[in-house]
């Protein structure tokens, strides 16, 4: 398949953006974690780009290629939804299936919610959340199960709100490493888990907060459980049983949904698409079918 890669004006910098296949074709719009993160791990999608579909990821403004620092007041959920919004239009992206991960998915709802868009067809909500506090609280019941040492690192972290510690820091680890991540192995994994990335460290803090159980920044406030049944177009849901996204937090999703389809995946944690990755392609590509049919 065809890649192409390109950057689009936004905000007097710019945002890089990489479609695998035709952009004539309606599209899978990728949107990545963090806020902060990169379209990197994405790569591992490629595949989905086909005679019927092309996929289009990018580097949201704050980390990446779009990598910009020194702009707190630029970390908020609508310079990421105007981003969109532009990348939309400087594409021509008239028909679009949003698949959004984690904090993607927190931005796909947002849009999807608020800006009243057009040619939406459908929405993937992959290990994401509607309600920051239940997130939150989701994450301090799991640190519940960790050692002493590391509930106590943590506490007096929450407590003194340093997070510079070497305990609060081992602590941290380990429950990433339980619930979102490891650390991918150069060799071991596919390039696109190990090479080096301009990570937007900031944007995360200033978007999110120091960690994923304290949400301080400027999504602290992101509720929209109570909006969920405004949504009309067929969602799929998707978390795994080990994920930051607990089956708790993707239920009170799927339960708010009208059109909304549930998929949970044995033993994978926040990365579903990169621990099973064959069946997470499998999933996507008979939805995409499946959306496609009713939308004829």
């Amino acid at each position: 398949m065809k890649i192409t890669e390109g950057y689009m004006p936004y905000l007097n910098y710019q945002t890089y953006y990489r479609i695998v296949g035709d952009i004539t074709k309606p599209s899978l719009v990728l949107l990545h974690g963090g806020p902060g993160s990169t379209h990197n791990y994405f790569e591992l999608l490629d595949s989905l780009a086909c005679d019927d579909y092309c996929v289009v990821m990018y580097d949201q403004l704050g980390c990446g290629n779009s990598y910009v620092e020194g702009r707190p007041e630029l970390w908020k959920p609508e310079t990421w939804v105007n981003e969109l919004i532009a990348l939309r239009k400087h594409l021509n992206l008239t028909k679009v299936h949003l698949l959004g991960q984690s904090w993607g998915g927190m931005l796909a709802l947002d849009y999807v919610l608020h800006y009243n868009p057009v040619g939406v067809e459908s929405l993937i909500l992959s290990s994401t959340l509607s309600s920051a506090s239940l997130w939150a609280s989701e994450q301090h019941r799991m640190i519940c199960f960790m050692s002493e040492a590391d509930q106590h690192a943590i506490e007096i972290a929450e407590e003194t709100d340093n997070y510079e510690s070497e305990e609060y820091i081992i602590a941290n680890t380990h429950f990433m490493h339980a619930h979102c991540a490891g650390v991918y192995e150069i060799g071991k994994a596919p390039d696109c888990l190990t090479r080096p990335k301009r990570t937007g460290e900031e944007s995360y803090l200033y978007g999110w907060g120091p960690n994923e159980y304290t949400p301080t920044g400027s999504l602290a406030g992101f509720e929209v459980t109570n909006e969920l049944k405004n949504i009309n177009i067929p969602t799929l849901i998707i978390s795994g049983t080990n994920d930051l996204c607990t089956p708790l937090v993707a239920k009170t999703m799927y339960d708010n949904i009208k059109h909304a389809t549930w998929y949970l995946f044995p033993n994978c944690r926040h990365m579903v698409f990169a621990e099973a990755t064959t069946q997470y392609i499998q999933l996507l590509q008979s939805w995409l079918k499946q959306t496609e049919s009713v939308s004829h």
